[in-house]
């Protein structure tokens, strides 16, 4: 059974994809919860512990995904496995995405969010930048800038506005454009 933190920071997560920032209560929390009243205050006493608490838990959620779509050892098995891993996460993970989303634009005025997310962005990225070394990219770094950069812009279409579009082609050809190869993968 879930703790009452886990559960409040579950549905903040919820409120934060279905709502956005400013629904964002303790008392909301709460209620979204299932929680007694002030609850959510107990376990995070301001807003900012709160926003930082989400960060961390969806920081420990994405890193499960990522090492449950593990890339591949070969420029193709690496494309697919990222095509994968952002087909979860505008598929049955859209939701965190877009609570992700609003943490990011929260981020931009809020250093603690911003350095959570920083951090969490080494962490996460650290498979993906060990599997353009494996494929022998050029520059490893480079690479997964340019795939972190790609998955942010596919995300605000795809989650933000809706757009519907078929993102294998697209991380495919980041991928060929970061390993430095011009034949066609896979």
């Amino acid at each position: 059974m879930a703790s009452n933190r886990q559960r409040a920071l579950r549905a903040a997560i919820e409120i934060l994809a279905a709502e956005g920032v400013r629904a964002l209560t303790h008392r909301r929390v709460d209620e979204v919860a299932g929680l007694p009243e002030g609850s959510t205050s107990n376990a995070f006493r301001t807003r900012a512990a709160l926003l930082i608490g989400i960060t961390e838990q969806m920081v420990a959620d994405e890193l499960r995904v990522v090492a449950e779509s593990p890339p591949g050892a070969s420029p193709e098995q690496l494309a697919e496995s990222l095509v994968s891993l952002f087909q979860r996460l505008t598929g049955p993970l859209r939701g965190q995405t877009a609570a992700r989303l609003a943490l990011f634009v929260e981020a931009g005025h809020d250093e603690a969010i911003r350095t959570v997310l920083r951090g969490a962005r080494s962490t996460v990225v650290g498979p993906i930048r060990s599997a353009f070394v494996a494929v022998d990219a050029a520059d490893p770094d480079l690479a997964v800038d340019l795939v972190t950069a790609c998955f942010e812009g596919l995300f605000l279409q795809v989650v933000g506005l809706g757009v519907d579009l078929d993102p294998r082609p697209v991380i495919t050809s980041v991928v060929r454009a970061a390993i430095g190869r011009t034949a066609p993968i896979g």
